[in-house]
């Protein structure tokens, strides 16, 4: 136990817990003495009891498990705050199921100007592709749309697509599709943010969305009234962070009025959680746009809000065929899918962002585009020489063997997420793994084949594509079983699960050094669990739920 000096007591120690530090010098204790907003002491409830002032804050584990603060490297802040107030769709299937869910929820929400549905699995309807027909025969008279969970297709009914000025089509960019009829109009399905950012439009939630559709600022900008209630949504979804044991996010669209608006609430009560925003840059850019990523990364460096990345989207998802393969897809023989930027142009990009001295984080789903992506990362370490980047490559849902070892090869983190292989959570097998085929399927969601060829592996949600939850994304990660008895199991273990939402979450953000581990010197980010997760079977994972959670020596959520 080392301890610095606790002057008239620490202000806050956790007692009798479980402490699973993650930090292989001093993997386990009794107890965390907190001062300052940083650990001094970890280790026998003797010894850190000591520490214990007058105005010491004492908070009692009951024997559970105390472990670092979990950093949530992949998701959506500021649009899945927002949907917390959407209808949610998760688990409904069969017609009159969705028909009473949505009906029930136009019910209650009899002024809302659109109605928006959330996380609808792809085969709702069975084998049958949900059209806007459907969704008439469900609410006629008021516009509806619905997304999957992975927000890359939605289902808007004909009133939507008539007031968004889409039901007759539209000329769209690469990857983007309004799926047409044989009557010469929309079928009501919309792959991609160009095709259904006009549906979404009417729902009055643009500013919600910008980091993620455009990378763009408000415009025009908000009134007063309006910046507070967009602050309101960020709390709300801080909050939902807090609440789950997240006390790091690396948001994964942004722009500056992100930053501009949790900059504001750190100024008037500080933030529950620490937080990085990216530049969100986009196909219709151009280079010279990098200029507000690197403003964005001058302006905002600090240990509770920081920008300095730069994330892209460089294809779609497997389930609307958007990804893209390096082979036709297994039942789509004439079809790989279309990027959204030219490999050349994408290398170009890379070398660009790396010679600024920016992270890249880039959206690859099909083996296609990670092999694109890696690509360009060689090429910026070719032209500007190579440092230690840490640039990132997202999802990887289908890789190849030579592309397997080249993330190791250079240093480039793969950023993974446990609840989305199908069948690990909630998303059903089908029609996914038939799409991508049983020859790629020793490759899908790769995550113990890339640790072991040396790759780190950082773990997160992707919310609200998939739930917030990180005891959830362990569980998964635990539990995960091969598609085909050939298939190699990628499981991890429970330590190698945690380590991912911590030790390499703090890794990824070039914070390993204070954060990630519970070490005395290091952030006083933790969270208390209510029972000791390494006695817990893995079949019971998800009873295991955040009790306390401390971020930066603050209790930012306390269970009732």
């Amino acid at each position: 136990m080392s301890v610095t000096d606790a002057g008239d007591g620490a202000d806050l120690i956790v007692i009798n817990g479980r402490v699973l530090t993650m930090d292989g010098d001093n993997p386990a204790a009794e107890a965390v003495a907190v001062k300052d907003g940083a650990i001094i002491a970890i280790g026998s409830r003797t010894s850190i009891e000591v520490l214990k002032g007058p105005d010491t804050e004492v908070i009692d584990a009951h024997g559970g498990s105390v472990i670092p603060g979990f950093i949530e490297a992949h998701m959506h802040l500021f649009s899945g705050a927002a949907e917390l107030a959407h209808l949610q769709l998760a688990g409904v299937h069969g017609f009159e199921a969705l028909k009473k869910a949505i009906r029930d929820y136009a019910a209650a929400h009899p002024d809302a100007r659109m109605l928006v549905g959330q996380s609808v699995d792809y085969t709702v309807l069975d084998d049958e592709r949900v059209t806007r027909h459907h969704l008439d025969a469900i609410l006629p008279d008021r516009p509806f749309v619905m997304a999957a969970p992975d927000h890359h297709t939605m289902w808007a009914n004909t009133k939507a697509l008539e007031l968004a000025g889409i039901l007759k089509g539209r000329m769209l960019g690469p990857g983007n599709e309004i799926v047409m009829g044989d009557d010469g109009l929309a079928a009501g399905e919309l792959r991609e943010g160009e095709a259904f950012g006009p549906v979404l439009d009417l729902a009055g939630e643009g500013r919600v969305r910008l980091g993620l559709a455009t990378g763009g600022e408000p415009d025009p900008m908000p009134s007063a009234a309006e910046r507070a209630a967009d602050r309101d949504i960020m709390r709300r979804g801080l909050a939902w962070c807090a609440r789950h044991g997240i006390t790091s996010i690396q948001n994964m669209d942004g722009n500056l009025y992100q930053l501009e608006l949790l900059a504001e609430i750190e100024a008037e009560e500080g933030l529950p959680c620490r937080v990085q925003i990216p530049f969100h840059y986009k196909n219709f850019m151009t280079l010279d746009m990098l200029d507000k990523a690197s403003v964005m990364a001058e302006r905002y460096d600090s240990e509770w809000l920081s920008s300095g990345m730069v994330k892209v989207f460089y294809d779609g998802v497997l389930d609307s065929w958007t990804a893209v393969m390096v082979e036709p897809y297994a039942d789509r023989p004439d079809w790989v899918g279309e990027p959204l930027f030219t490999p050349r142009q994408f290398i170009d990009l890379a070398v660009a962002i790396d010679r600024r001295g920016l992270q890249i984080a880039v959206h690859s789903i099909g083996d296609g585009a990670v092999r694109a992506v890696l690509d360009g990362y060689e090429a910026a370490q070719k032209a500007n020489g190579k440092r230690d980047s840490r640039h990132r490559v997202e999802h990887i849902e289908v890789t190849t063997p030579s592309d397997v070892p080249r993330f190791a090869e250079l240093g480039v983190i793969a950023s993974m997420q446990p609840p989305h292989p199908p069948g690990a959570m909630d998303f059903p097998l089908e029609p996914t793994v038939s799409r991508i085929g049983q020859a790629r399927w020793p490759l899908s969601y790769a995550w113990r084949t890339l640790k072991d060829a040396g790759a780190h592996v950082v773990f997160a949600s992707d919310w609200p594509v998939s739930p917030i939850d990180p005891i959830l994304g362990i569980q998964a990660a635990v539990l995960r079983k091969p598609w085909a008895e050939s298939d190699p199991d990628q499981s991890f273990s429970l330590h190698e699960a945690i380590a991912a939402y911590t030790v390499e979450g703090a890794y990824a953000e070039f914070a390993e050094h204070r954060k990630g581990m519970l070490k005395s010197g290091y952030m006083a980010d933790l969270v208390v669990l209510s029972a000791d997760i390494e006695k817990t079977a893995p079949a019971d994972l998800h009873k295991v739920r955040p009790v306390t959670t401390i971020c930066g020596g603050k209790v930012t959520y306390q269970a009732r």
